[in-house]
């Protein structure tokens, strides 16, 4: 079962003996909170066959969402020389707009530790200028600079695996509001190990197993 539909059963109230059983993943000291961070990424969908019965659901009780396909750019002619068809003509490649300039921006939703990056927090993916929001977290992402990303289908789940991105914050979310859903919840290990950073006891979180 993977990690992220963990939070939407701790937020139910349910209890998953894999929430007490398994180990925390191993601490990694949080990121320099910065604009632009350098970040190990991975994906997830809620059509396998193990999670079908929490629905397609976020931490947040929104809709999970992925975000729109990335621009293909189109090879445009630098100049017209249609007098002559051998000749060889130079192209160059239009770039990809960034989705805040346009009128309703789409998010696609994330998961990741809200200590590091507090639900609703907007970020772009730069090699593919999508845009993510953080709507969930979940086990295996306590304690790690890891943000995992949404996808429709496991195909997309698949094709995108697991990669090192750079990434742009457009907006912080907000850590007041991400400690106030998260505090109700900390019999859940990896809940605890969030709220403990977001109280600044990092390193009570760190030691955390």
């Amino acid at each position: 079962m993977r990690f992220y539909f963990l939070s939407l059963v701790a937020l139910a109230g349910f209890s998953l003996g894999a929430c007490t059983t398994h180990p925390l993943p191993r601490y990694e000291p949080p990121l320099a909170r910065t604009n632009f961070q350098q970040i190990r990424t991975t994906a997830y969908t809620d059509s396998e066959s193990d999670h079908l019965q929490y629905g397609n659901r976020t931490a947040l009780g929104t809709v999970l969402h992925s975000a729109p396909r990335p621009y293909v750019p189109r090879a445009i002619p630098i100049s017209d020389n249609s007098s002559n068809t051998f000749q060889p003509v130079a192209y160059v490649t239009r770039a990809q707009p960034f989705q805040e300039n346009l009128s309703n921006p789409i998010y696609g939703s994330a998961a990741a530790d809200w200590s590091r990056w507090p639900a609703g927090t907007i970020f772009r993916v730069i090699s593919t200028g999508q845009l993510y929001r953080v709507e969930d977290y979940g086990w295996a992402l306590a304690g790690r600079n890891t943000i995992d990303l949404y996808m429709s289908t496991p195909n997309d789940m698949n094709r995108w695996g697991v990669r090192n991105e750079l990434i742009q914050v457009v907006q912080w979310g907000d850590p007041a509001e991400s400690l106030r859903r998260l505090a109700p919840h900390t019999k859940y290990r990896h809940i605890r190990r969030m709220v403990l950073e977001l109280e600044g006891h990092d390193h009570a979180a760190a030691v955390m197993e």
